[in-house]
């Protein structure tokens, strides 16, 4: 096993995407799927869970005891939105690993989306016990910095804030090829990424980085290319630039004020980016998984044959 190339593996998902035409098709009209669930989950919340999700998002400081109230309300959303998570990573891992298993886009809910949806939770878990661990060791350094002075102190704060985040991502990092040993193992496998990405931590770093950089230009230019279009027909029609806003934001949480040719539009438009995102972000733990571990049992090479 000779390891992997980290620009092989971030450009995988434009690559499987691009070989792909028709199973991307299916991602796509999936990702406009969940929008439109999403307008309808939106325009039909409850008072209460759409408070409590604004109370999450919110910078106000929460107890305890109010996180969890607010998400035992806000679980069914919250729950959602990882079985979607699950299905569009599993259609990613699947179109590479199970290749000519092409049924319904390689899109399914069954027992792959379901282990992957239970490592989610157990490292949800462990990062949050990992976060509370880190800060109150910082904490602990800052107090006994704050002995020789505030300015030491504030010293120790700063340098404990950069090793709290350089600690999360490290381990996110050596755990990332968990949910594709899991998917190609058939099994939950929380641990095994920490032994297969030891000695990797920077090309694997490498290749997400990126990934995510080269999406991020993508949707930038995306954005700035349909933010152009909607300007253009706004002053065609004599509105104004300050106008472009109210095309693609909906006026009210009715349905109907999301039935406008411009929010069908950015909605169209997103989920094609969207689709585009699951399988730039997914692929690249699966080549280096692929790369590290071996090809896992019944391996179909997806550059076997293009849907």
């Amino acid at each position: 096993m000779s390891g992997f190339k980290p620009a092989d593996a971030a450009l995988e998902g434009f690559r499987i995407t691009r070989e792909n035409p028709k199973a991307f098709a299916i991602w796509v009209g999936a990702s406009f799927a969940v929008s439109v669930l999403s307008v309808l989950i939106d325009t039909h919340l409850p008072d209460s869970v759409r408070h409590g999700l604004e109370s999450i998002s919110a910078n106000d400081a929460m107890t305890a005891r109010q996180f969890a109230d607010t998400l035992i309300l806000v679980s069914p959303v919250l729950v959602l939105g990882l079985i979607i998570q699950s299905i569009m990573a599993a259609a990613v891992y699947r179109l590479i690993f199970r290749h000519e298993d092409t049924r319904f886009g390689y899109l399914r809910l069954g027992a792959d989306e379901l282990r992957l949806m239970a490592l989610s939770v157990i490292y949800i878990f462990l990062i949050i016990g990992l976060v509370i661990g880190a800060v109150a060791a910082v904490g602990v350094v800052v107090a006994a910095f704050a002995l020789a002075g505030p300015t030491a102190a504030a010293l120790a704060g700063t340098a404990g804030v950069f090793a709290v985040i350089g600690i999360v991502v490290y381990v996110l990092v050596r755990l990332s090829l968990a949910p594709v040993a899991t998917f190609a193992e058939r099994r939950l496998a929380v641990f095994e990424s920490w032994g297969l990405t030891r000695g990797h931590f920077w090309p694997l770093l490498g290749a997400y980085v990126l990934a995510l950089a080269c999406i991020a230009v993508i949707g930038f230019l995306i954005l700035m290319v349909f933010s152009f279009v909607a300007g253009a027909v706004v002053i065609a029609s004599g509105g104004q630039l300050t106008d472009v806003k109210s095309v693609i934001q909906p006026q009210g949480n009715s349905l109907r004020s999301y039935l406008s040719v411009g929010i069908i539009a950015y909605t169209l438009v997103s989920s094609v980016f969207s689709a585009l995102y699951n399988a730039v972000i997914a692929s690249p733990g699966a080549v280096a998984y692929s790369g590290l571990h071996g090809p896992p049992p019944q391996f179909t090479p997806a550059a076997a044959k293009a849907s």
